[in-house]
């Protein structure tokens, strides 16, 4: 016969799932805020607002864009932080965020890991080798072949010390056995006016990053860094194709939901779920494809082991090349 506190254990083993499973099926039974540490009007604001639109029908609740952008996305992920783990809070953020971040500052003022509980990824991107309109290279194996006759002097430029564009650069370096000469500029569109105007010789671009230049026929592209060619550019190899010691690079970047460490998990799921219903939307597909953008469909648990693989592998190189940016 069952002892008295066994019997209390066991009611309350039992509440406590009747509990789970109730607040489940009422979830959410209020507004759901989406922290946005970017400005208002920048690509990730616009893509989080047209997917809460469709998420709203499915959720029953409005979902609420709260832009806190500043200090590296720091002060959004702060925000995000520091709230009650209920599931009525996400935050969108990037790779830079949750995986460069963590090894190239000292003083983090979060750990991806233990401060968040990863709900869904969004979208990833891989990146072009671009280079002059008038270069002499028109294949990425031209541009190794005259790093390596001319070491340290040909030019590649990035969007700052630090960034994906610097950091995939030093893995390519790594992988082909090249030495290249680094020009950091202050943002994005000075990288591909100096790659336009002859400034620089190459950069890496996302499609969307790139595509006003290539349009105007400005630059053209020698390689992609996806896992298998574009589509939209099925005429250009990968990285992989090219050889030279890069048979298994792949660069990429992406924008992924978290939810405060400690959320509930029937919350995690059922966004997890709404998410990658909205992201099936044609409208939002279109959307994506303008920017060159990838939807990526992936549970929880397997979008946390593939950012703790990029945590990994860049945090690897900016180790080995002693980056730090405090």
């Amino acid at each position: 016969m069952p002892t008295r506190p066994m019997l209390r254990h066991a009611v309350a083993a039992l509440l406590l799932a009747t509990t789970t499973v109730a607040s489940a099926q009422t979830y959410p039974a209020k507004p759901i805020r989406a922290v946005m540490p970017y400005s208002a009007g920048s690509g990730p604001d616009a893509l989080l607002r047209a997917m809460g639109e469709k998420m709203a029908r499915d959720l029953g609740q409005p979902v609420v864009v709260d832009n806190k952008p500043g200090a590296n996305g720091w002060i959004g992920v702060g925000e995000a932080k520091r709230v009650a783990p209920d599931g009525y809070t996400m935050l969108m953020c990037d790779a830079n965020i949750m995986t460069l971040h963590q090894s190239l500052f000292k003083q983090v003022p979060f750990d991806a890991n233990k401060d968040f509980d990863p709900v869904a990824p969004l979208y990833s991107t891989s990146y072009f080798v671009v280079v002059n309109a008038n270069s002499p290279w028109n294949r990425l194996s031209d541009l190794i072949a005259a790093a390596r006759a001319r070491e340290g002097e040909v030019t590649y430029a990035s969007w700052g010390i630090g960034s994906p564009g610097h950091i995939g650069t030093a893995l390519f370096e790594n992988g082909s056995g090249v030495k290249l000469r680094h020009i950091p500029y202050k943002d994005i569109p000075a990288v591909y006016l100096a790659v336009a105007s002859g400034d620089v010789q190459w950069a890496f671009g996302t499609p969307g990053s790139v595509a006003p230049m290539l349009q105007a026929k400005k630059v053209k592209v020698l390689a992609y860094t996806g896992p298998q060619r574009l589509p939209t550019f099925p005429d250009v190899p990968t990285v992989a194709e090219e050889g030279g010691g890069l048979s298994k690079f792949e660069l990429s970047t992406w924008a992924a939901i978290y939810m405060p460490h400690g959320s509930p998990k029937p919350a995690i799921e059922r966004m997890n779920a709404s998410l990658v219903r909205a992201l099936n939307e044609p409208e939002i597909k279109e959307r994506l494809a303008t920017f060159g953008f990838t939807p990526w469909f992936a549970t929880p648990a397997e979008f946390a082991r593939a950012a703790d693989a990029d945590r990994a592998k860049y945090g690897e190189i900016i180790r080995k090349l002693n980056i730090a940016l405090d």
